[in-house]
């Protein structure tokens, strides 16, 4: 089975086993933004719920 690309570029595992993943909203239009572009700075880990999703494409299952 193939890993899927496009979950390739954009999630990463952790050492516990958890994903990482980018904020959204921080590509364009930043103007309007000024007091939530420190909070979109960085990464985060994936919800529980969709967890097991991303895992499956990323062949990790």
């Amino acid at each position: 089975m193939k890993t899927n690309s496009s979950a390739k570029k954009r999630f990463k595992a952790t050492g516990s086993g958890k994903i990482k993943r980018a904020h959204a909203y921080k590509r364009h239009i930043l103007t309007k933004k000024q007091l939530t572009k420190r909070n979109l700075t960085g990464t985060t880990i994936v919800k529980k719920c969709d967890e097991g999703n991303i895992k499956s494409l990323l062949c990790m299952n």
